[in-house]
This record gives structure tokens, C-alpha cells and sequence, in this order.
């Protein structure tokens, strides 16, 4: 395996051979790739599920017309419209292959109030949304997630084993990392004198509760991943400049989970801003090799 100048984290074991790192992909292949994730979906039909609250869940389904359909996940304060999300969205359709986005509670389109934390409610959205395509004779074959949603869809395999394939974006594994920057140095001081903490960003908005605080620093990831299926594939996807959560994390997922492939992106930040084409050409080939497993098995 090469590593780059620009990659080297020399005191991490890198869980080999399922350690893929993506590098000198086809210039031709990354711009068809660029090209037909900018391409206008011909198809999609806005669908509402109700969640287990009663709240309306808004998304956007991509039908090709398969069976099979992947549903995708958004991250912290985000929505369906993120663009990776929506690029993945585009290059699954290229290959023939449906696929949903969604806002979760309290996020883009979707009724609810925004709460900081609430993992295991965002993965109990995602089981609402599961339970719809079920019911519709759908087969959702795979979930996937980014940032916060990587968490979620690994919170959801670890409670539900219902899907087979699961995918983790630049998730996040130790969940008292990355408080501090968005809340401050005395977060945990000033959350306890004053009940909660009201955070300013260029996305606007919005408070953080004492209730909330908690309920992430209760989300025990490493414990949620021994809960994993070993029958169910797990791919983790990061960049190695993510400048959100360090690529450290992604090493910890392929320690722990079962049957895990873990792949870096070198030269990737969080929101892999140049690197929207080698992301979905990862993602399309991990789904479509699993679902062809699938059929092989079925």
C-alpha cells in the first residue's frame, strides 16, 4: 500500500488488508463521475413518513424502478439537499439503482424541532423510513450516513439487523471530541450554571440543552459497533485532511466492527469538497458489489 507525503500517521496500525487507500483513480472515469452527479434527476417524487412521534419526515425518492432501494442520511444540522448526499443520490440513479434522502426531525423540510444530540432518535427516524419502504414491497438494501448521519445508520445496525449493508461517511467514533469546538472551553461549566448554551454559526442558530449535552456524551459508539451483525457489511469511507473528525476515528470503526471495510480518501476534508466524484464512485461500487452478494445468497 502507498502512502502519500501528504498522509502519514505513523503511529496508527492500519487494519490490513481491508484498508483501501483511494488514490490515482481514472481521470476519465472521476470526470464522467464530476459530470453526471451535476446532471438533473429525471425522476423525483417527494414522499412524507410519519415518524413514531407523529412528526412528518420530508424526503426525496430516486426510482429507477428497482427492488432495491438504498435510503441516505444526513449530518449535524444539515438536510437531504447536502451535496454529497445528493451527488450519491445521482450516481446510484446512473447505475440503476433507487435511492431516498431525507431530513430527519427538526432538519430541512421535515416538522420537528432541532435537538443537539438525539442519535438514537435520528435512528429511530431512519427505522420509520426502513418500515415505509418495507410496507411499500421495497427492499432497502443498504443505508447510508454522513458526519452525524455515519453514527445514526451505525446506531440503527447495531439496534434493528435488518439491513445488510451499511455505509459510514467521516462518522464520528469518540463522542467527547469535537464539543468543545463548537460549544467552547467551560461548555460543561457553563451548561451547568446556566441549563443550556445558545451556539451562533453562518448556519444560523441554536441552543444546546443540559438534557442534549448528555445525550450525546451518552452515545457510546464502541459499544453501539459490538452490536453490529457479523453478517452485516460495513464500509467506512474518510478523508484523510477531514478537519471535522480526525481520520483517527474511521481507524477505530475497522478495529471493532465485525465485518468492516475501511477506506481513505487521501487529501479529503469532511465535507469532501474536491473529492465529490471519488466519493460516490466508492460508495457505488461497495453497494453494487453487495448487492450482487445478495442475490448470489438469496
Amino acid at each position: 500500500m502507498l502512502l502519500s507525503n501528504s498522509y502519514s500517521i505513523t503511529s496508527l496500525r492500519f487494519p490490513s488488508p481491508k484498508l483501501t487507500l483511494h488514490q490515482n483513480r481514472s481521470p476519465k472515469r472521476i470526470v464522467k463521475m464530476a459530470q453526471t452527479a451535476q446532471n438533473p434527476v429525471k425522476q423525483q417524487q417527494k414522499i412524507i413518513v410519519p415518524n413514531k412521534h407523529g412528526e412528518k419526515l420530508v424526503g426525496l425518492l430516486h426510482d429507477t424502478g428497482s427492488g432495491e432501494i438504498v435510503i441516505l442520511c444526513h449530518g449535524f444540522r444539515s438536510s437531504k439537499e447536502t451535496t454529497s448526499i445528493a451527488n450519491i443520490a445521482v450516481a446510484l440513479e446512473n447505475e440503476g439503482i433507487s435511492s431516498f434522502r431525507f431530513d430527519f426531525a427538526g432538519n430541512g423540510e421535515s416538522e420537528g424541532t432541532f435537538h443537539y444530540g438525539h442519535y438514537r432518535r435520528e435512528a429511530d427516524d431512519l427505522h420509520a423510513v426502513v418500515q415505509h419502504f418495507s410496507g411499500a414491497n421495497r427492499i432497502p438494501s443498504a443505508i447510508l450516513g454522513h458526519s452525524k448521519g455515519g453514527n445514526v445508520v451505525l446506531l440503527y445496525a447495531s439496534k434493528y439487523h435488518d439491513i445488510p449493508t451499511v455505509i459510514n461517511v467521516s462518522g464520528r467514533y469518540d463522542m467527547k471530541r469535537g464539543i468543545k469546538e463548537r460549544l467552547g472551553e467551560d461548555f460543561m461549566q457553563t451548561i451547568k450554571k446556566e441549563g443550556f448554551i445558545d451556539v451562533q454559526n453562518k448556519k444560523g442558530s441554536y441552543r444546546v440543552t443540559e438534557e442534549s449535552l448528555m445525550d450525546r456524551l451518552s452515545t457510546d459508539m464502541h459499544e453501539a459497533c459490538l452490536q453490529i451483525d457479523k453478517d452485516c457489511r460495513v464500509l467506512t469511507v474518510h478523508g484523510s485532511a477531514d478537519e471535522v473528525i480526525a481520520v483517527e476515528d474511521a481507524l477505530e470503526f475497522a478495529k471493532i466492527i465485525p465485518n468492516h471495510k475501511l477506506h481513505i480518501i487521501e487529501g479529503a476534508n469532511h465535507n469532501y469538497s474536491s473529492h465529490q466524484a471519488e466519493l460516490a464512485s466508492v460508495v457505488v461500487d461497495f453497494i453494487k458489489t453487495s448487492l450482487q452478494q445478495d442475490k448470489a445468497t438469496s
